[in-house]
């Protein structure tokens, strides 16, 4: 005598199989749009970041001019990040300018050489790392 064979139980062990591989794919998109969202997010920050200690450069190149013997450091209130320069007298009438703004959690840092202070001459503008 042979056992009958449930009827149905090839279709429902594949609609099974087809389902699990369906929901890997669904989780596998799922993780790559959000690793997507976080690194574009990340890049937005970066540019910010860029753009607010270059600006924060600025200020303290407009300190130099505004007073030529001006050394110090300052957290000016610009955009909605965090901004603090450094201006060191370097001897004579040249000045070192150190930018570094934070947004979110990046940082990002400017080194500017100021070659004269009347009137204002860069020697370089750069970004640099720690």
């Amino acid at each position: 005598m042979s056992v009958p064979k449930p009827k149905g139980f090839v279709t429902l062990i594949s609609v099974l199989i087809l389902g699990a591989v369906g929901v890997a794919i669904v989780v596998s998109l799922i993780q790559l749009g959000l690793g997507s969202s976080r690194t574009s997010f990340a890049a937005e920050q970066s540019l910010s970041a860029r753009g607010l200690a270059d600006a924060c450069a600025e200020l303290a190149l407009e300190r130099i001019r505004s007073n030529p013997s001006y050394v110090g450091t300052l957290s000016p209130l610009v955009g909605t990040g965090d901004c603090t320069y450094t201006v060191t007298d370097t001897g004579g009438v040249t000045r070192s300018i150190a930018a570094e703004a934070t947004v979110g959690t990046i940082t990002r840092r400017v080194h500017v050489v100021v070659s004269a202070v009347s009137p204002i001459s860069l020697a370089s503008w750069q970004e640099v790392a720690n």
